[in-house]
């Protein structure tokens, strides 16, 4: 089906039953003791409920049980983002990328993120605020606060790309995702750039849209997301 520059070669059979989902859970966690699993849930729990110390603490304990595990490191690291710790935040996520150099969940994302606040790029305060546009579930109020985010931050590529979702023009949507691609996205961000400006291709252009995905899919730099989103991409082209 498709060949890049290196020889690497992408079949039907490689695409066939893809789902563009990634089974995060499993993604170090080989051998993860019974009471880590059940620890982490409990901190889930406690999170979701609002008493984070308590759910440090149990992520905490998970995390030692099984330390090659990113999961709990994951989880703690967003609650503490949540605290307001962004400082405590980047440490934690950042163990995360390590564990899971090719990506884990929003890891990448929100790590640049808070690398950029640090750095004065976006005000102080910034990524908690943002993690927050997740649950806002009217679309016209999304679509306002991310614009008046990119008016403010055009360099911020995570906002282009949640911006492009919500826009139905097709040339307003490759406007935003040449943007974000302009700003030095995070490899996570990236690849979900790409995979967009491709599927906005696909009815123009379709061999360029096999070319972007298939690359994509086949680049070993790609994040697990990356990867599972562009095969499942390219096997739905049509």
């Amino acid at each position: 089906m498709f060949r890049d520059g290196e020889g690497r070669e992408l079949t039907e059979e490689d695409l066939a039953g893809t789902t563009g989902r990634v089974r995060w859970e499993i993604v170090g966690g080989g051998a993860v003791p019974a009471e880590a699993r059940l620890l982490h849930q409990q901190g889930r729990e406690a999170g979701g409920r609002g008493a984070y110390e308590s759910a440090l603490q149990l992520l905490g304990r998970a995390q030692a049980l099984a330390p090659q595990w990113p999961y709990p490191l994951y989880d703690a690291a967003f609650t503490v983002l949540l605290q307001g710790d962004t400082a405590r935040a980047e440490e934690l996520y950042a163990q995360v990328d390590r564990l899971a150099p090719r990506g884990f969940f929003t890891c990448k994302t929100t790590l640049d993120m808070l690398r950029r606040e640090r750095l004065g790029e976006l005000f102080d305060g910034f990524s908690q605020a943002f993690m927050q546009l997740e649950w806002m579930g009217d679309p016209d109020r999304k679509r306002g606060l991310l614009q008046g985010i990119v008016a403010r931050y055009p360099g911020f590529p995570p906002a282009w790309k949640e911006l492009s979702s919500l826009l139905t023009d097709p040339a307003e949507r490759r406007a935003a995702l040449e943007q974000g691609l302009a700003g030095d996205p995070d490899p996570e961000t990236l690849g979900m750039l790409l995979i967009n400006k491709a599927l906005l291709l696909r009815d123009g252009d379709r061999a360029a849209a096999v070319t972007l995905l298939g690359s994509l899919a086949l680049d070993p730099d790609s994040t697990l997301a990356t990867e599972a989103l562009a095969k499942h991409a390219l096997a739905h082209l049509d």
